[in-house]
């Protein structure tokens, strides 16, 4: 599993190169054609890894109630995000992947309501869904590059 811990902290680290290096307007903007933007991305990949890892193993999510369903799948942006609301996902870029760590580490993902995915995999211990995730963030990674070059 460290590898797959990895994978997902250099995931997290390109995806805050977009939160520090583009303008909330930048952020922001639903190009046409699509139906989302860089910000919402970004917040769905947290949103994702906590749904996948903590909510199908019965245990709490890190993120907040409203954030889950705003920006959970089949979501869209309904408002821009503030320079609050972005500063709060470059903290929960990597605050959410220390503590699935640690909590992975010390064992607490004992339970886990099997679930398949859009892709069609099924995923069936809180272990697959950490490996899964990253697959999903690499999927949101290449929106975003498409997404950059027409904000």
């Amino acid at each position: 599993m460290q590898t797959t811990f990895s994978v997902l902290r250099k995931s997290r680290e390109l995806y805050l190169r977009f939160l520090d290096n583009y303008t909330p307007e930048q952020l922001n903007k639903v190009p046409e054609g699509f139906n989302n933007n860089i910000y919402w991305n970004i917040a769905h990949i947290v949103v994702t890894q906590q749904r996948i890892v903590y909510s199908l193993s019965g245990l709490p999510m890190m993120i907040s109630e409203e954030m889950a369903k705003s920006y959970m799948r089949g979501t869209k942006p309904e408002r821009d995000a503030t320079q609050a609301e972005i500063n709060e996902l470059k903290e929960l870029l990597f605050t959410t992947v220390d503590k699935t760590e640690q909590d992975f580490n010390n064992g607490i993902f004992t339970g886990y309501k099997e679930y398949t995915t859009e892709f069609g995999y099924t995923l069936r211990s809180a272990k697959e869904g950490l490996e899964f995730n990253n697959f999903h963030e690499g999927v949101h990674m290449g929106v975003v590059m498409s997404l950059r070059k027409l904000v």
